[in-house]
C-alpha cells in the first residue's frame, strides 16, 4: 500500500510499530492519504487518516464525505474503533443506512417529495414511500467529493468540497458546498459545513455516523446513558413528517432531559427513536452543549456541541441485518446516530426556522462530538 505523509518522511512515520501509537511516536499529529478502492465506475475513492497527539484515530473517504472509522481510548486507554462502516468501497457506494456519510442538500424528510419556493413548484424523488429523505437517490451521501488536508486551529483535519448543479436531485442552484472533518486535540470529532449558491436553494446538511462507545460491533446500545438538553420535540406523524406542531417531552418516552438508559421506555413508543429533538439553546453562531451519551462499560463519554436547532436521534431502528467491518454484523439498536439539523420538513413548514439560502448568502453549520472517559 502506497502512503502520502503531509509534513513527515515515510519512513520517520513507521519508527514506531507498536498496536498503540506511542509517545514520540511521528504519525501523531498527522494526516495520510491512501485509497480504499473504486467507485463502480472506475474513480479512484482517496482515503485520509487523521491521528492527533493522544493517539486517536480518524479516517474518511472522499465518497460521500465519508467519516468511516474513529478511534478513542476507553478508560483503560485502549484504543478501539466507535463507529460503524463497511470493509470496501462496494459496500460504501451502496450504503443503504447511510453509515457515517453526509446527507443532503436536505438531510431528513421533505413530505410529499416537493416544495415551492418563490412561486415555483419543484418535485424531488420519492425514495420514503412518497417522501423525500437525506437529498434523494443520488444525494450527496453518494457523490464524489474532492478532498484536501488542512491544518485547523483545533488540529489536523481534511477539507472535503463538492459542487451540486442546478437540478441535481431536483434542486434549484449551482450549490458549492465545503465539508471540514477536524480531529481536535481534544478528542473532538469537529465537523464544519459551509455552502454559497446561485440561486435560492433549500440546505439542511447534517452527518450520519452511528455511533456505538462500546465499540462497533459491540452489540446493543440500549445501556448507553443519554441526555439531550430539548424540553421539546417536533410531533411526527406515521412517516416521521413533522405535523407543524412543538410539543413538550416531560413524562413521555422523548424525555431525555435528565440522565436516562437509551432502551428504558422503548417499549412504551411506536418508533424508538427516530425522533427530532428541538434543542434548549434554540441555535446559536457558537456551538452549544446539545447532548451527552456515558457507556459505563468502556467509560466513553460523548459530548454534542452544535450551532443547530435541533438534531435527531436515531437508534438504528430500521437497521436490515447489515454485514459491517471485519464481517460483524449490525443489526437494530447496535447504534445511535445524534444528527444535528434544521428540523424536517421545514421546506413546507413557515413555522419553522428556514433552511433557504441565497445568493450573496453563506450556510454555516459546526457541530462537534467530544470524547472523553470516567472512572465510575
Amino acid at each position: 500500500m502506497h502512503w502520502k505523509l503531509i509534513g513527515l518522511t515515510a519512513s520517520a512515520a513507521f519508527a514506531c510499530l507498536t498496536p498503540q501509537l506511542c509517545s514520540g511516536d511521528s504519525r501523531l499529529n498527522s494526516v495520510t492519504n491512501d485509497t480504499l478502492g473504486s467507485t463502480s465506475n472506475g474513480r479512484t475513492i482517496e482515503r485520509f487518516t487523521i491521528v492527533n497527539n493522544n493517539g486517536s484515530i480518524l479516517k474518511t473517504i472522499a465518497l460521500g464525505a465519508t467519516a468511516t472509522e474513529l478511534h478513542i481510548k476507553d478508560r483503560h486507554g485502549t484504543l478501539e474503533d466507535i463507529v460503524l462502516g463497511f470493509d470496501t468501497a462496494t459496500e460504501y457506494e451502496a450504503n443503504p443506512p447511510y453509515l457515517g456519510c453526509t446527507t443532503g442538500r436536505v438531510a431528513n424528510r421533505i413530505s410529499n417529495a416537493q416544495f415551492d419556493l418563490d412561486g415555483v413548484t419543484y418535485k424531488l424523488a420519492k425514495n420514503f414511500g412518497k417522501h423525500h429523505l437525506h437529498g434523494g437517490l443520488v444525494g450527496l451521501h453518494k457523490r464524489l467529493w474532492n478532498g484536501e488536508p488542512i491544518t485547523h486551529k483545533e488540529g489536523q483535519g481534511v477539507r472535503y468540497t463538492y459542487v451540486s448543479p442546478d437540478g441535481e436531485e431536483g434542486y434549484p442552484g449551482n450549490l458549492s458546498i465545503a465539508v471540514t472533518y477536524v480531529l481536535t486535540e481534544k478528542d473532538g470529532l469537529l465537523i464544519e459545513y459551509e455552502a454559497t449558491t446561485d440561486k435560492a436553494t433549500p440546505i439542511n446538511l447534517t452527518n450520519h455516523t452511528y455511533f456505538n462507545l462500546s465499540g462497533a460491533g459491540a452489540g446493543s446500545i440500549l445501556d448507553h446513558l443519554l441526555t439531550i438538553h430539548a424540553s421539546k420535540a417536533t410531533e411526527r406523524d406515521e412517516d416521521g413528517i413533522p405535523t407543524g406542531a412543538i410539543i413538550s417531552v416531560a413524562g413521555t418516552p422523548l424525555d431525555f432531559t435528565t440522565p436516562k438508559r437509551i432502551g428504558a421506555d422503548v417499549t412504551d413508543i411506536d418508533i424508538p427513536y427516530d425522533h427530532n429533538f428541538v434543542l434548549d439553546h434554540g441555535g446559536s453562531k457558537q456551538p452549544k452543549l446539545s447532548a451527552e451519551v456515558y457507556d459505563a462499560g468502556s467509560g466513553r463519554v460523548l459530548q454534542l456541541f452544535t450551532t443547530e436547532p435541533g438534531v435527531q436521534l436515531y437508534t438504528s431502528y430500521y437497521m436490515e441485518p447489515t454485514r459491517g467491518k471485519g464481517g460483524t454484523t449490525y443489526r437494530q439498536f447496535h447504534a445511535f446516530c445524534l444528527e444535528t439539523q434544521h428540523f424536517p420538513d421545514s421546506v413546507n413548514k413557515p413555522q419553522f426556522p428556514s433552511i433557504i439560502l441565497r445568493p450573496g448568502e453563506t450556510y454555516r453549520q459546526i457541530t462537534e462530538y467530544r470524547f472523553s472517559t470516567r472512572n465510575e
